[in-house]
């Protein structure tokens, strides 16, 4: 399946404004606005936790039709203060990122917007749309993360490596041979955090990279080296293990439980049939309670939202959602 041909052309469009919001508790939150000034607004919430935007991503969205809107959660980014750079996560919950959602779009002035996320942004756009309902006119959800015990214990405490016992050898290299069989997420906290400069980097790239080799359905060196970069192997390796090690701030099967608010908005998931960091079954768990919703599963994709598949039905969505009114 071929991706819609704009996608590359659209990737490249520019920011008409961008800035740093103030949100409280010392931290900033940068923000673009790109595409049509009075058009659909949408909001992109990137994954990770830990990740961050980049311009690719105003690819998803037609820029003649859309208000596109590109943020970078706190400690990450363009956001700050940086985690690299000795950012507290104190102030760094679920609770915290979609207070900081509802301010940016307070700040732009937009009533209502198309909400679109993956992986952890899947996740996020979840707990917003079920707190925020009357603020969402549709979700766009990809890779989807619903922040199960089983889902963390897949991809951190053995499983996921069974199809992929080199990189698992890998992530499982910083760890002392003793405590290879305890909960990794809580053995990589100690490490992530450890006084020694050395052993916490080396832990933040060994975790940061078996995500990052294990994400598309076929390796991609580029995205394993960007993967390793120290600034951002730093803030996504401990963002995304202090969210995991509190399951996200959420209850467990919360987002499962409490569909009902958000029964009534149009919704379209995709998902990859060989995602190994968000699998399958969790699309088709929140798919099989959610009614309302479209489910394309992408025979020929894993995790990333670059594979052409994944792309395709992503830009169709979008495309569909910017012709119907808002309900």
């Amino acid at each position: 399946m071929t991706a819609p041909a704009r996608r590359t052309t659209y990737r490249d469009i520019q920011p008409y404004a961008s800035g740093l919001l103030e949100v409280g508790d010392g931290q900033s939150i940068y923000w673009e606005t790109s595409g049509n000034p009075d058009g659909k607004p949408a909001v992109f919430l990137h994954g990770g936790p830990g990740g961050a935007t980049g311009r690719a991503q105003r690819g998803f969205f037609d820029p003649a039709v859309y208000r596109i809107v590109l943020l970078d959660q706190r400690g990450c980014g363009r956001s700050t203060p940086h985690i690299a750079d000795g950012a507290s996560l104190e102030h760094n919950t679920t609770r915290h990122l979609v207070a900081d959602i509802e301010a940016v779009r307070t700040h732009l002035g937009i009533e209502r917007w198309l909400v679109f996320g993956g992986s952890w942004g899947s996740t996020l756009a979840l707990t917003y749309a079920q707190r925020h309902p009357q603020r969402v006119t549709e979700l766009v959800l990809r890779g989807v993360f619903l922040l199960r015990r089983k889902e963390i214990d897949w991809y951190y405490n053995g499983a996921a490596g069974y199809l992929y016992p080199d990189e698992w050898e890998k992530f499982l290299a910083p760890v002392p041979e003793d405590e290879r069989g305890q909960d990794l997420v809580e053995v990589y906290h100690r490490l992530l955090h450890s006084p020694d400069e050395r052993v916490a980097l080396e832990a933040a790239t060994a975790w940061s990279t078996w995500e990052g080799a294990t994400s598309s359905l076929l390796p991609n060196q580029e995205r394993v080296a960007e993967s390793a970069d120290p600034r951002f192997a730093l803030a996504f390796a401990r963002i995304e293990n202090h969210y995991f090690r509190h399951r996200g701030f959420l209850d467990e099967g919360q987002l499962l439980r409490d569909i009902d608010t958000i029964a009534q908005i149009p919704s379209v998931i995709v998902q990859g049939r060989h995602d190994v960091v968000c699998p399958a079954t969790s699309a088709w768990d929140l798919h099989r309670a959610w009614p309302g919703s479209v489910l394309h599963l992408v025979e020929d994709a894993g995790h990333t939202a670059f594979e052409p598949g994944i792309v395709h039905h992503l830009v169709e969505a979008t495309d569909a959602f910017a012709k119907t009114d808002p309900p």
